[in-house]
């Protein structure tokens, strides 16, 4: 059972920081007494405070509860509570915590320093320290004693004000309660368990996913492997079909060979017969159109008129070159006439820019020449030429103002020299007559400093010295010394004989302090990543080890827990991968049936009508290919039944000689007209039946052949429009879910990232803090030998001296006592002067005495101190005469140094404003001098560049210019006038060579015409000896239709190989995929795990439900326990008649939670009352009282304290005293 035996308190409210109070607290009852703030809450609070940490009422976050700095003047305060108690296991521990409170500026700062526990190792006997964070040894303590925190604050040690918790508020009451049965921390463990519940049945939700997944999986594994088989085979059919339909096709592309070559040398006759009459039909019209032309049709030969015109053009050409030779120099001359306009142009400009320059030019000199005349005016320079000055006059006479300048600054120059001469000068003198007052003030002090010392001399020499007394202290002094000396020379003789032991000693020493520097170092340099690893905390160095492996412990776990959790989440990822990467596979699948549907039915199409079709135009094509046929099935019909009603009419006219439509009768020669017509008309009807039997059964055809593709476009129209559609929404639902898990997998991973920089930097420690502890052990161990080498050489602590030492200690000691010697010496010498003196002193006494006989000792005494006190006034007033004399000394001198110093100042003056009025003019001259060297340099940069010859040069160039433009225009106006005529001259030799030309090309024209015809002959001879060409067509078509029909039926039989044969490859790559390998060990592994989770799972439900109900009885058995006590108590002690007993009534807020409130009831007769706000101040502190004391003796049974404030407080006689006595 736990028990405080002792405390001490320091520094807390009233207590002194600058002693110990010490309470020892005695068994079974101590019983504290005192006046009012005497301390005794203060105690309870520092108990309290000790326990749990947690500071008293209104103490202004501990700010009223250490001593005020402000009472004992200072601006820190320290206090300390040390508590001794006895745990629940019989072990003596000493709890100290110190605190620390300071003045600021604005405010007072409080400040937890340490908490430290003491304990007796059981083995060695040592006190065993540790250090604590705050929140540690609040933990600590209150595990110490056996009982919880909320205990230890509201039932064992309750502050006064607080004292009356029990008829609170209910909120308060509840949480009261709460604390002290630990509701809140079982109910948190439920919710965790039912969150871990939760959580669990979710997982088992996923891994029953993810096992309907793998089934799925793995059935179209199978699915897949089985669909492969029974492909290869019907491969395998349809191949041995194909090579039969193959040879069938090879025969007919044979017959199709010859008669489509057949065919097509009819068609090229028939083409070329065509475009033969074309073109001359065309040659025709352009022959009439020529001839109309004709202005005059030429007689002459054709080799007459391509010789004229051979000569002709060579005319033209020769007119022709005349007439371009003409338009380039025009060309030319105008080109010059422009350059010439643009070169005036840019002249003229270029010329009134020089004109400026050499106006200025005249404006710079004009104010050159002014410039010097001024300044040659004002400075008296000397005599000047007539102006204006050429370019050698202005530099001459600017030279000379230059080197009047430069007189200028040298005299200033000098000036100043002479001026800081003439000032030094007065300064000198000032420093010299300041020296000789200086002097003579000195000498008048000195004077006055050797009277003053002289005076108080002969005053101290009135005294009588003690000169025994100071020679019997140097001489205790010295025979201490040579205690001293003695001691230390037996103590150096006792080194010498255990010199062995302390050059071990030494060695020892020297290895512990070099272990000591090594531990140190290791300290130093991981300190900071100490601090780092253990927040800012740098335990001692015993325990650093332990705490930093206790840190790797903690980072090693949970980074394990974030590695789970990454995994976990990394296979939720993987999971949603999988799904993604089959919903890819499906959509790719789609995509490739989508897209192979759509070739085939293209294909198809195309292969069908020979032109180029798009899928979506299918139904189109459709709807035209059944059109078609109805119309041709209508117009085959049509004419068999015009067949069919004309057959007959042959006959009948034959055989009754009458019309079959009207029977008219018909003469012989009409009715052999009538059967001629008939049989005519039988043979073009049973031609065009055939054609449209054929066309009729083509277009049949090709609507059968299309209408076969109808179920592929439906295939193809769900894919396209349901299928993929699908797929796609499912696809970005599940990537937006794996992007969230994959965001959640690189947050852990971040997390887990940042726990594994810490683990490695603790890992980084392990090492060096095993080596620190290595020699920490090892300083131990050193350390132990060392003192017992000390305890053998009879050496106390720290205090052990080594030879060296000793020696440096005597020789000290010797020096000491050689100075004490001559000290003493020097005062004898002294005493033996003075006791001359007074020898001196005693015989004028004597003779004074002999003439004086009858005067009295005191009066002697008295009149030689008057007269010695005249003297020193006759002696103060000759000291103050030679005062006054020097201070009349003094003045002239005084007055001659201030004179000097108001010259000094006033020449200084004087001689600046006279430097400075010349500066003033010598910068005036030198700005004036700059102005003119400017206008010169600008001067002589005009004529360095030349610009007035440029000028000439430019507007004799202008002029040049001019001349040339002139003389262009003119040769401009003559090129003109001849261009004009050649070119009339040209216009009429065109119109004779077209005439020329019109009559070659009608000759040429009516010969083609005339060639044309006979190929078209020859043409029109060699199609008769062929024959018809609808023959051959009809024959060519039939092929055809055979052999499309062949290859319709080989391109399905290829189509579904293909079918196949994708069917197969993508069946083989879907099962390589990564979601189908290994799929059956997957299957069963997924399968243990859910079962072993479901399992889980089921054991945490059980222990929820056992711990529920232990939460419960043990909150039932506690509160009747309770109220038994409490009743039993209130019976025992209350001498009242108004409340029979009183109890703790608790119910549950709500169903299904294990929140309970709590109210005190009071028992009154049958009645049951509330007892809150219907009590007496007395009723309220002994209810108060009876359920702490019900609560101690229920939870308390390892914990013998209890602290009672003043418990007696408003209770009378009768009640206190039965409540002793129950007590």
């Amino acid at each position: 059972m736990s028990t405080v035996d002792k405390m001490l308190i320091k520094g807390i409210r009233s207590f002194d920081p600058d002693n110990k109070h010490v309470i020892t607290f005695f068994k079974p009852l101590t019983l504290i007494v005192g006046h009012n703030g005497a301390g005794k809450t203060t105690i309870i609070e520092c108990l309290k405070l000790s326990c749990t940490g947690e500071m008293p009422p209104n103490a202004r976050s501990g700010h009223s509860f250490i001593h005020d700095p402000k009472v004992g003047g200072e601006t820190e305060t320290k206090g300390q509570i040390k508590l001794r108690f006895k745990t629940a296991a019989g072990k003596d521990v000493v709890c100290i915590r110190s605190f620390q409170l300071t003045q600021k500026v604005s405010k007072m700062e409080f400040k937890a320093i340490e908490s430290v526990l003491q304990t007796i190792n059981p083995h060695t006997g040592e006190k065993v320290c540790l250090s604590y964070r705050c929140a540690d040894m609040d933990k600590e303590i209150p595990a110490l004693m056996g009982v919880s925190k909320a205990i230890l604050e509201n039932v064992i040690f309750v502050h006064q004000d607080e004292a009356n918790w029990p008829l609170q508020d209910p909120s308060t009451l509840k949480k009261k309660f709460d604390d002290i049965f630990s509701a809140t921390r079982y109910t948190k463990a439920l919710e965790v368990i039912k969150k871990l519940h939760k959580d669990q049945a979710q997982e088992i939700k996923t891994y029953k996913l993810k096992l309907e997944n793998l089934q799925t999986l793995k059935d179209a594994a199978y699915k897949l492997r089985e669909s492969i088989d029974k492909d290869e085979e019907r491969t395998e059919l349809v191949k041995r079909q194909m090579q039969e339909l193959e040879g069938s096709i090879h025969d007919l592309d044979a017959k199709i060979l010859n008669a489509s070559e057949t065919l097509k040398h009819l068609q090229n006759l028939n083409d070329q017969l065509s475009t033969k009459k074309a073109v001359r039909s065309t040659r025709r019209d352009e022959k009439r159109r020529q001839k109309a032309d004709l202005s005059e049709k030429n007689i002459d030969t054709d080799e007459e008129l391509k010789e004229w015109k051979t000569k002709f053009d060579d005319r033209i050409r020769d007119l022709g070159t005349q007439i371009f030779k003409l338009e380039r120099e025009q060309d030319d001359t105008k080109t010059k006439s422009n350059f010439l306009g643009q070169t005036i142009k840019d002249s003229i400009w270029d010329v009134s820019k020089l004109q400026n320059e050499a106006n200025a030019y005249s404006d710079l000199k004009k104010q050159r020449d002014s410039t010097i005349q001024n300044l040659f005016a004002r400075h008296n320079l000397g005599s000047l030429p007539d102006p204006p000055f050429n370019n050698e006059v202005a530099i001459n006479l600017t030279d000379r103002i230059k080197s009047r300048l430069r007189d200028l600054e040298k005299d200033l120059q000098d000036k100043k020299k002479l001026n800081e001469a003439e000032v030094k000068k007065a300064w000198d003198r000032y420093m010299e007559s300041n020296d000789r007052w200086k002097l003579k003030e000195a000498q008048h002090q000195a004077k006055a400093e050797i009277k003053r010392i002289e005076v108080e001399r002969k005053t101290n020499q009135l005294a009588v010295r003690d000169f025994d007394s100071v020679i019997r202290q140097k001489q205790s002094e010295v025979f201490r010394i040579d205690q001293d000396i003695t001691a230390v020379t037996r103590e150096k003789n006792v080194l010498d004989g255990d010199r062995d032991d302390r050059v071990l000693l030494s060695h020892k020493t020297t290895d512990l302090e070099i272990h000591k520097r090594k531990h140190r170092k290791i300290i130093d340099d991981y300190k900071d990543r100490i601090r780092g690893v253990l927040k800012g905390r740098l335990p001692p160095d015993k325990d650093l080890k332990r705490e930093i492996t206790q840190a790797l412990r903690v980072v090693t776990m949970e980074f394990d827990d974030l590695s789970t959790k990454s995994r976990e989440v990394e296979k939720e990822v993987t999971m949603f991968q999988m799904k993604i990467q089959e919903v890819n596979n499906n959509l790719c699948k789609h995509r490739k049936d989508l897209e192979s549907k759509r070739r085939y039915i293209e294909t198809r199409l195309q292969a069908l009508d020979q032109q180029s079709f798009t899928v979506d135009s299918y139904t189109k094509v459709l709807d035209s290919a059944k059109e078609k046929r109805d119309v041709h099935k209508s117009k085959y019909n049509f004419a068999d039944g015009m067949r069919q009603m004309f057959d007959p009419f042959e006959r009948v006219a034959r055989a009754h000689h009458i019309c079959p439509c009207c029977e008219r009768p018909f003469s012989p020669d009409e009715e052999d007209e009538f059967v001629k017509k008939q049989k005519v008309k039988a043979a073009t009807s049973s031609e065009q039946i055939k054609a449209l039997l054929v066309e009729s059964s083509s277009a049949d055809s090709f609507f059968q052949q299309v209408d076969k593709l109808r179920m592929f476009y439906e295939e193809y129209f769900k894919i396209g429009k349901e299928a993929i559609p699908n797929a796609e929404k499912e696809l970005s639902e599940l990537t937006v879910e794996m992007e969230q898990k994959s965001q959640a997998l690189d947050d852990v991973l971040a997390v887990s990232a940042q726990v594994k920089s810490d683990k490695d930097l603790i890992e980084a420690l392990v090492q060096p803090i095993e080596t620190a502890d290595r020699l920490l052990q090892e300083i131990q161990i050193r350390q132990k030998e060392v003192d017992d080498l000390e305890y053998k050489l009879d050496i106390q602590g720290p205090g052990a001296k080594s030879l060296e030492d000793i020696q440096l200690e005597l020789t000290n000691l010797q020096s000491k006592k050689d100075n004490l010697h001559a000290e003493l010496e020097k005062l004898r010498e002294e005493q033996r002067y003075m006791e001359g003196d007074l020898s001196s002193i005693q015989m004028r006494w004597h003779s004074v005495r002999e003439e004086k006989m009858r005067a009295e000792n005191m009066f002697h005494d008295y009149e030689r101190t008057e007269e010695e006190l005249e003297r020193l006034a006759d002696e103060k007033s000759q000291i103050e005469l030679d005062e006054k004399l020097f201070t009349e000394a003094l003045g002239p001198l005084s007055r001659e140094k201030d004179k000097l110093l108001n010259d000094y100042n006033e020449i200084k003056a004087e001689l600046g404003r006279q430097c400075e009025e010349q500066a003033e003019q010598i910068r005036n001259y030198k700005q004036e001098v700059d102005e003119l060297l400017k206008t010169n340099s600008k001067i002589k940069e005009y004529n360095d560049l030349k610009k007035g010859e440029r000028l000439q040069e430019l507007q004799e160039k202008l002029r040049l210019s001019e001349s040339q433009l002139q003389s262009c225009d003119t040769r401009l106006q003559e090129i003109s006038a001849e261009l004009g005529r050649s070119n009339k001259l040209m216009e009429s030799q065109e119109e004779l060579r077209r005439n020329i030309d019109a009559n070659l090309n009608y000759r040429k024209t009516k010969a083609e015409v005339r060639l044309l015809t006979q190929e078209v002959e020859s043409l029109e001879a060699e199609i008769l000896q062929f024959g018809e060409i609808s023959k051959f067509e009809a024959e060519l078509l039939k092929l055809s239709q055979e052999r499309e029909r062949l290859l319709s039926e080989l391109n399905k039989f290829q189509g579904t190989i293909s079918v196949y044969q994708s069917n197969i490859s993508n069946h083989k790559v879907d099962l390589k995929q990564a979601q189908y390998k290994d799929i059956d060990k997957r299957y069963f592994d997924q399968l243990i795990q859910l079962k072993t989770s479901e399992m889980a799972n089921k054991d945490l439900d059980r222990y929820y439900n056992a711990l529920d109900k232990a939460l419960m009885r043990f909150h039932s058995m506690k509160m009747e326990e309770i109220n038994k006590i409490i009743r039993e108590l209130w019976q025992q002690t209350y001498r009242g008649q108004d409340i029979d007993y009183i109890c703790i009534h608790s119910d549950s807020e709500s169903a299904g939670t294990r929140s309970y409130s709590y109210k005190v009831l009071m028992q009154t007769g049958d009645t049951e009352l509330e007892m809150r706000g219907r009590c007496s101040a007395g009723q309220k502190v002994l209810a108060s009282l009876i359920i702490r004391l019900a609560l101690a003796e229920t939870f308390c049974l390892n914990c013998g304290i209890l602290a009672l404030d003043e418990p007696t407080t408003n209770l009378d006689g009768p009640n206190a005293e039965s409540c002793c006595c129950s007590c």
